[in-house]
């Protein structure tokens, strides 16, 4: 299809003028049905642009990539390409100028359980820890008021212990360090156990040592929830070290210039030994594939690399 300029949804895309999908009528908005076989996520043929006093700036051009369930996927690329509309336009917190997201095989409308953890913690600073986690439980239509306390105290303390807060239960933010507050704002975002867990560049204000403890404890906490993620960084060896494939835009507008599978046995990392695999010549070798990738993008190639 002929992508068309300007805000929203091209004139002839069937688009209603005020959704972001198109929606299927056969079926209402929280009950179609399960597609067993197609991917957790499907993007298509997805762009953005934006309009401001410079006239219009295109985001995004021609994303289309999948997510199976239990995908642990990467997102890398320049500064400004992208990669932070991408997942808020999956989150549904902006609507696309072009094309589809899927889940399950279905319009975003279908019922999914989306959370997205930004690049800051965003605590509530008058909730405690604990509080701050419970918040979406609280908030839930999918807990009976008969067992709500006890199911959110459940979960609230079993994630706590998860992310490696005991004893910070009743601390309020600004008594916690950059990487404490990270480990709640994800913690929080885990608490309805979601489908798809979008992580927007999470440990990007730590300083290196406790970044690369965090992608560490990341793992673990992936392991046990056994969900499936998309992540922005912009760390090669931590997207190398974290993902099962790496997807690699352009500079701006951004297009996917590789998808690269990660082909490094799992677990990756061992408690104490975090350190070491980051230096493996194994780990540093696929790092140097996605540089030239990137180097790529920067330079805009339009032929995607795969493997």
């Amino acid at each position: 299809m002929k992508r068309e300029k300007g805000h929203g949804h091209p004139a002839d895309s069937g688009y209603p003028a005020d959704s972001r999908y198109p929606a299927d009528s056969r079926y209402p908005a929280d009950s179609y049905p399960v597609d067993k076989d197609a991917p957790l996520l499907e993007v298509r043929d997805l762009y953005a642009s934006f309009v401001g006093h410079l006239g219009e700036l295109d985001a995004l051009a021609g994303i289309s990539f999948t997510l199976q369930r239990g995908e642990f996927v990467c997102l890398i690329g320049p500064s400004g390409c992208g990669k932070s509309t991408l997942l808020r336009i999956i989150a549904g917190l902006l609507p696309p100028s072009q094309g589809q997201v899927r889940i399950k095989g279905h319009p975003y409308t279908a019922d999914v359980n989306i959370a997205l953890v930004f690049q800051q913690p965003t605590l509530l600073p008058w909730r405690t820890v604990q509080d701050n986690i419970a918040l979406p439980l609280e908030l839930s239509d999918r807990i009976t008021a008969s067992t709500a306390s006890d199911t959110i105290a459940q979960r609230t303390t079993e994630l706590i212990k998860l992310v490696g807060l005991t004893g910070f239960e009743k601390e309020y933010p600004v008594h916690l360090s950059g990487g404490m507050a990270q480990r709640a704002a994800i913690a929080r975002a885990l608490a309805q156990r979601p489908e798809l867990l979008l992580l927007d560049e999470p440990f990007g204000a730590l300083d290196a040592l406790t970044r690369e403890r965090m992608a560490t404890e990341l793992l673990h906490i992936w392991q046990h929830e056994q969900g499936t993620v998309l992540m922005v960084t912009h760390n090669v060896e931590e997207a190398v070290l974290l993902a099962d494939r790496v997807i690699v835009l352009s500079a701006r507008p951004g297009r996917i210039v590789a998808d690269l599978s990660i082909d490094l046995s799992r677990p990756r990392s061992l408690p104490g030994h975090g350190p070491a695999l980051w230096r493996t010549p194994a780990l540093q070798q696929v790092a140097f594939r996605l540089r030239e990738a990137l180097y790529r993008g920067e330079a805009e190639t339009s032929n995607p690399i795969t493997t």
